[in-house]
């Protein structure tokens, strides 16, 4: 079976503003690079970005480790999602759950695909954090 690993990063100049989302993807030990970005949009949306993006480039239901700086996707996709789901997309507070459209498509791909979530610090050296930042960035620049 295929080892895939995919790195995530989002950015954002302004929050709302200009925005970029990166995903650094190895796959047998070769890595591949995507990236892309939105004039209006906010930093967590594009860390969810990536992390879609990523998802929907592997083609067959797979095993995949998809690293991310971002607690908001990793505790909103392993912790809240199925509260948030029962409670028909209300938060704890009954307010409605902010970026649905993307956590409805991170869900659907989480059924395709079996994936493990890990948090990594950004900005601390992480080789494949710091390239999908290079890359999030790069998604702003080529706006």
């Amino acid at each position: 079976m295929d080892e895939i690993e995919i790195f995530t990063d989002g950015a954002c100049r302004g929050n709302p503003g200009l925005g970029g989302w990166g995903a650094l993807i190895r796959k047998n030990g070769e890595e591949s690079s995507l990236w892309g970005g939105e004039r209006d949009t906010t930093n967590n949306r594009m860390e969810m970005e990536a992390a879609i993006r990523g998802l929907e480039s592997i083609i067959e239901s797979s095993t995949i480790t998809i690293t991310t700086d971002s607690n908001y996707l990793k505790d909103g996709i392993t912790q809240w999602l199925e509260g948030w789901k029962k409670k028909d997309w209300k938060t704890a507070a009954r307010k409605p759950v902010k970026n649905k459209d993307l956590w409805m498509r991170l869900d659907e791909l989480s059924q395709f695909h079996k994936v493990n979530w890990k948090w990594v610090k950004g900005h601390s050296g992480h080789r494949e954090n710091e390239i999908a930042d290079l890359l999030a960035n790069k998604g702003i620049d080529e706006l």
